[in-house]
């Protein structure tokens, strides 16, 4: 039986229906590559062994080209994890991380510091932290090396002169009272009204409060006036000198909580007072500085 060629053979109208949706048909990208996969499936020997023959038997070619892609697969993840060891991301490898207890804080005011495990206490700065969590005034400059001015003689004399000498004492008592945070005698050379005191007082109390200071100095450079304050203007209290000063002065080293404030420098200034001879004493009823740049 002889067979009739494909021209000469008959075509039913459904392989013509077939044949004019095949030309019809996009064959996308997506088509495409769909086909190709799909020939790739086909092509793939079956079998574990044999694909691995198959993978194995290659051309040098691309032999090359998996070992490159390998190393620098292995470049990657190496690099990765160097930067992630060194950012502390994660421990280096066989070392094992140290897991720290946590704790619930307590309620109330933060901890002060306390001495180390081996003894030696906390420091901050080359100053020793005490237990209330300031700074521990050097044993050298304590409290106790700074006497108590006392009164000189010529301060209780009802004259200019006498008032002289009370300011002379008063600006002492002042510097007294910076050093060691006593404000006592130089309150009691005060009047209690008087702002210029109490803003003083307030202030080394304040400060006393969380910190000291020490090295405050003051040296009288030149007197320059002392008269009876007579001016309306001034509203002055009976039996008041005002007394002028111009003064260097020196604010040492002072320490606010665990802050060291270094301010061992001289500056120039004018201080006036207003003494007042009250119940058989000078004291002082008002004050008042500014600077002064004469050298």
């Amino acid at each position: 039986m002889m067979v009739p060629p494909l021209s000469e053979r008959p075509v039913t109208e459904e392989d013509e229906e077939r044949f004019r949706q095949e030309c019809a048909r996009k064959y996308t990208l997506r088509r495409r590559w769909a086909d190709y996969r799909a020939e790739v499936k086909a092509r793939r020997p079956k079998g574990a062994r044999a694909r691995a023959r198959a993978w194995l038997h290659v051309e040098p070619f691309y032999w090359g080209m998996r070992v490159t892609y390998v190393v620098l697969f292995v470049g990657a993840v190496l690099s990765v994890y160097i930067n992630g060891v060194a950012n502390g991301w994660w421990p280096a490898w066989g070392e094992r991380p140290a897991v720290a207890a946590t704790t619930t804080p307590p309620i109330g005011p933060a901890p002060t510091p306390s001495p180390s495990a081996t003894g030696e206490a906390a420091m901050s700065g080359g100053y020793q932290i005490g237990p209330d969590g300031v700074l521990v005034r050097p044993a050298e400059h304590a409290a106790s090396t700074y006497t108590k001015p006392e009164l000189p003689e010529e301060a209780k004399e009802h004259t200019e002169r006498g008032a002289e000498a009370a300011a002379e004492h008063y600006l002492a008592l002042e510097i007294y009272a910076w050093n060691t945070g006593d404000t006592q005698p130089f309150m009691d050379i005060s009047d209690p009204s008087a702002e210029f005191a109490t803003s003083f007082t307030s202030a080394i109390e304040g400060l006393y409060s969380n910190g000291w200071t020490y090295g405050n100095q003051l040296t009288i450079k030149r007197v320059i006036s002392v008269a009876p304050v007579t001016d309306p203007k001034w509203n002055a209290q009976p039996n008041t000198i005002g007394v002028a000063f111009q003064i260097v002065s020196n604010d040492g080293i002072t320490c606010a909580g665990q802050r060291i404030i270094n301010k061992d420098y001289e500056y120039t200034s004018r201080i006036t007072l207003f003494m007042t001879w009250k119940d058989g004493r000078w004291i002082a009823t008002r004050g008042s500085t500014e600077a002064d740049d004469e050298s």
